[in-house]
């Protein structure tokens, strides 16, 4: 019997998603005679019954390109925005995968979307995941692709402002993705030698970080490059945010999520007016946003996703669903939705790439 598969990329976009998108194809096709659609734009085009065939050409020269053919969105099954309503979707999903006779639904995407996967297996589908994020935070897999191609234009960046910073005696505060986990700013502030990184599982001091950079001011360097992830918070908002964690579950009540007062784009000015006025040093702000995402994948991203989504056929041949496919050294694991869902990988604050930057003279501002 013929397996059919579908195919959707969830959530931000990221490099290696049509690297993936073909490695699944072309595995399922060649190796196992499968049948594979794909769905246009998320759980959103599930919803909707808009497909597309990813058979023959479809597949072709796909592996290069940035961005995904399938489109993205951040549309959640459950609830999904819907003719000014927001409704779920979910019986609906369930009755377009019969009717297009699916056998497996494979789900590209972050942490999100994982928990949007583990909730269509709960209603009776057969999933199998992939993951994708340029933040490398989904839980139990080694690394997730688009990473490594965010972490070498996040350090290109940090390099090519070097110079300006130097030549001007400035101080460059640069924002890079990451609101939740801070392994690309670590990963870039490291490969590109900031001078500060700034990160959420380290929460900072103004006054600390002003004080590396007049120390460096004093050294003869009157410049400094300060990395900084979009979510870094300093000890006050990070207290806060421990504070209403700990009211909500001593509550056991719904309670809004802790936002810092002001948010990616204003606090990273803010912190560069506030280095500014304590240092006596011009600061001037980059912000990266989604050139992070953009452009031609890596080598090592689309090896990776090729890898990745090669595995995914060959568990699905093997009926083997509900799983995430997790990168493990140079093979992989079939990780249990249930485990990865709802999970972040964060940066432990001991981490090896931590106590790196810590030896060569990093502050990360505590």
């Amino acid at each position: 019997m013929t397996l059919s598969i579908g195919i959707l990329t969830s959530g931000g976009d990221s490099p290696g998603l049509n690297a993936a998108i073909r490695g699944v194809g072309k595995a399922c096709q060649a190796h196992y005679g499968m049948h594979v659609v794909g769905f246009r734009d998320g759980f959103r085009g599930l919803a909707e019954n808009r497909t597309m065939a990813l058979e023959g050409e479809a597949l072709s020269g796909i592996l290069t390109l940035g961005g995904t053919i399938l489109g993205t969105s951040r549309d959640k099954p459950h609830k999904m925005p819907l003719h000014g309503k927001v409704l779920d979707m979910t019986e609906t999903i369930v009755a377009n995968y019969r009717a297009n006779g699916l056998d497996c639904l494979v789900c590209l995407g972050g942490g999100g979307t994982q928990k949007n996967a583990l909730r269509l297996m709960q209603a009776g589908l057969n999933v199998v995941t992939l993951p994708k994020t340029i933040d490398n935070d989904v839980a139990l897999t080694d690394t997730t692709f688009g990473f490594d191609t965010a972490l070498g234009i996040a350090t290109d960046a940090i390099d090519r402002l070097h110079s300006t910073a130097h030549s001007h005696h400035r101080i460059i505060v640069v924002e890079i993705m990451g609101h939740r986990a801070g392994w690309l700013a670590l990963g870039a502030g490291i490969s590109g030698g900031a001078d500060v990184i700034l990160i959420p599982e380290i929460p900072y001091s103004v006054e600390v970080v002003a004080e590396a950079i007049k120390a460096r001011k004093r050294k003869g360097k009157p410049f400094s490059i300060v990395a900084v992830a979009e979510g870094a918070l300093t000890r006050e908002e990070f207290a806060a945010r421990q504070a209403a964690a700990a009211r909500k579950k001593d509550k056991k009540v719904k309670e809004p999520a802790f936002e810092p007062e002001l948010v990616y784009a204003e606090r990273t000015l803010h912190l560069a007016q506030q280095l500014e006025h304590l240092t006596g040093l011009e600061a001037r702000v980059t912000i990266l946003g989604h050139l992070q995402r953009g452009g031609t994948p890596s080598a090592a991203d689309r090896l990776l996703a090729t890898r990745l989504g090669t595995a995914a056929a060959d568990l699905i041949q093997q009926g083997r669903f509900g799983v995430m496919v997790a990168a493990r050294g140079e093979s992989s694991e079939a990780v249990p939705l249930e485990q990865v869902a709802g999970q972040v990988k964060t940066v432990p604050p001991d981490h090896p790439w931590v106590d790196s930057a810590r030896g060569v003279g990093t502050s990360f501002g505590d």
